[in-house]
């Protein structure tokens, strides 16, 4: 269901009230005085605790590391804190006024972003269908002009010592079923192979895999339905072409599926934040927790 429940807000509230009541607790240690625990360090009022550093010893560190680690922590904390101070006494009091709002305002943007984030993992519906991702596509075609060349390829790379390699170039241009499965078992021989000719591939990376190759030679070896042999001083490659999309051209559905999968989520993801915070305010109102006063003028 979309909509959240009543009692399902009311009891997220609570534990999250819980939850970050604890975490304060836990995060109150070096700028609050205790009385439970064996203080190393004093400035003014404010006491930094042993327990406040043990976490940051790691196994790995010599007693003389965790010594000079402790002795350079504290000073830092000492200085944080003596500046701190000075502030609160030399700066003007509406900069100081300032300030503080920055830090509530952050506070409060720090819990509720939590909150509707925690919401939104509970309930928002991340399936997306194909028929979501295919009607998306045909209306947007438009903005989705490919901006490098893409191609599909099958190649190898061999070594220059390679036997048999007429009847390996053979087998990649035909790629028969027979040649498929025997490609397969021998491809413990290849330097580099890809034989998923299925799939979309930027043109860059074709470049940087097979080395002979440079953006400014690629079009004299891949064209679409061409077989190439070309080499270098470390190894053969013997490739087929299987298709060629240039730049301008409308992307592929399959090489943009994720893309499109992400901007539908986070249309929902806006969509489910806004009716939430509507939701949130109506049921606010309902139960009298909420109202606008009207100044009179």
């Amino acid at each position: 269901m979309f909509f959240i429940t009543r009692q399902f807000i009311k009891l997220f509230t609570l534990l999250l009230a819980v939850a970050l009541l604890f975490l304060g607790a836990s995060c109150e240690g070096i700028w609050k005085k205790k009385k439970d625990n064996r203080a190393i360090a004093r400035v003014g009022e404010v006491y930094l605790y042993q327990e406040d550093i043990a976490p940051l010893i790691t196994d790995n560190m010599s007693k003389e590391d965790s010594a000079s680690f402790v002795s350079n922590y504290i000073n830092i904390w000492a200085s944080k804190q003596l500046l701190l101070s000075k502030s609160k006494i030399n700066l003007p009091v509406d900069r100081l006024a300032e300030f503080d709002k920055l830090v509530d305002d952050y506070r409060i943007d720090l819990y509720t972003r939590a909150y509707k984030e925690a919401l939104v993992q509970q309930a928002l519906d991340t399936i997306v269908n194909e028929e979501e991702l295919f009607a998306f596509y045909e209306n947007e075609k438009e903005n989705f002009k490919l901006r490098e060349k893409l191609m599909m390829i099958r190649f190898v790379e061999i070594p220059p010592q390679f036997m048999k390699k007429d009847a390996l170039a053979e087998k990649l241009k035909r790629f028969n079923k027979r040649d498929q499965a025997y490609l397969d078992s021998i491809s413990v021989q290849f330097r580099k192979l890809n034989l998923n000719d299925s799939v979309w591939v930027k043109v860059s990376k074709i470049v940087k895999e097979i080395t002979p190759l440079s953006l400014e030679n690629e079009n004299q070896y891949l064209k679409k339905s061409q077989f190439f042999e070309i080499q270098d001083s470390l190894g053969v490659y013997l490739g087929k072409v299987i298709d060629v999309l240039e730049v301008n051209d409308i992307a592929p559905l399959s090489f943009i599926r994720p893309s499109i999968r992400q901007v539908l989520m986070n249309r929902r993801r806006l969509d489910y934040m806004r009716k939430l915070e509507t939701e949130i305010i109506d049921e606010a109102v309902k139960e009298k927790e909420f109202e606008i006063y009207v100044q009179d003028e």
